[in-house]
């Protein structure tokens, strides 16, 4: 049987134990089993390299061997970067740091929604902090031989109160910078209070101003230009997402990605969980990314770069998101339910 299919036919029956076991306890022994397979089994595996395609993408001046990309938060401190790169993404994507480190909410703070295929979370940008990421990343393999683009996702410590935000941010671009593809500015988690705040016109503007004239300050710096992309929420309104596009545009930021999770339950209504807080991801946000995506790619037009995210479980979903507007696609939570075999069959879908 080929590596490939070997690795990808073991995943549904090790899904069976670790959906046996807490939410956040199987995260954990998830990564630190495919840190193990990694460096004891790599011979078995798939190589640790993006999934080949016919037709690379071009995108805010990166070159992405596939489309499919893993997205933030799954690895928050940017320590299993290789053993992750064994599924074959094109992009990785890891995160979100605070320039200190924090604990994140109290446990529990993830729950399985099996029955609507999703997620709730309410870590709280739980991590190392920037030392100990930036570290990470200089560890990685994968990252030193450039064999995919790799995004950084930064966020503000829950204790900087909402109108300092702008000096963590800056402390995390400056960070990071030296090591990222493109950074992601996360202003779109519902876990941290006020921080969705920061999407609002008169914020935004403010906050990315300060953010560009880094960026501008850092490519200089560095020699080298890094996109910055902006993170948002599924649970803006049509005049706000207008008002956000209309921002984004004047202060010529990189990209989006969108979106992140949702604090709407209508979907999920009787679920067992489905009342914990926290945003929701999976299946039941899919719609919602979708016509954030497409309010996006009508504002913004044809060439602007963005990234779809949100409730992408089968290479269906991930056409969906394509015809939508979104250039590359992310998972994270489909990626729980499905499996690595999930990122071959986008890139194969998405080849086009």
């Amino acid at each position: 049987m080929p590596k490939t299919a070997l690795a990808f036919t073991v995943y549904p029956l090790a899904r069976r134990v670790l959906f046996s076991l807490d939410p956040e306890l199987a995260h954990e022994l998830s990564l630190s089993g495919l840190d193990f397979a990694h460096r004891w089994l790599g011979g078995l595996l798939p190589a640790a390299q993006p999934i080949s395609t016919s037709s690379p993408v071009e995108l805010a001046g990166l070159r992405f061997p596939n489309r499919v990309g893993l997205a933030a938060g799954l690895d928050k401190n940017a320590a299993h970067i290789d053993g992750l790169s064994r599924f074959g993404f094109g992009f990785i994507e890891v995160g979100t740091v605070t320039p200190e480190a924090q604990p994140g909410n109290p446990r529990p703070r993830l729950f399985r929604l099996p029955k609507a295929k999703a997620l709730i979370n309410r870590f709280g940008f739980n991590n190392q902090g920037l030392s100990a990421f930036i570290t990470n990343v200089g560890r990685s393999e994968w990252v030193r031989d450039r064999r995919g683009v790799l995004g950084l996702n930064i966020g503000k410590n829950a204790k900087t109160p909402i109108e300092q935000a702008a000096d963590d941010y800056l402390k995390g671009l400056t960070g990071v910078y030296p090591w990222a593809d493109y950074v992601t500015v996360n202003i779109s988690s519902p876990n941290t209070k006020n921080l969705r705040n920061l999407q609002n016109e008169q914020a935004l503007e403010a906050l990315l101003d300060q953010l560009k004239e880094a960026q501008a300050q850092l490519a200089q710096e560095h020699r080298k230009a890094v996109p910055l992309f902006l993170k948002i929420a599924p649970d803006m309104d049509e005049t706000a997402l207008g008002q956000l596009t209309q921002v984004v545009r004047a202060k010529q930021i990189d990209g989006l990605i969108a979106t992140n999770t949702t604090l709407d339950r209508s979907l999920v209504t009787g679920l067992p969980h489905a009342s914990e807080t926290g945003g929701l991801s999976g299946q039941p946000v899919h719609l919602r990314s979708l016509q954030t995506v497409r309010q996006l790619r009508t504002d913004l037009g044809p060439d602007f770069p963005i990234i779809g995210v949100g409730g992408i479980l089968s290479a269906a979903d991930g056409l969906a998101m394509r015809e939508a507007g979104a250039d590359l696609v992310q998972v994270y939570t489909g990626l729980i339910y499905r499996g690595p075999a999930l990122v071959a069959a986008l890139a194969e879908r998405l080849d086009r």
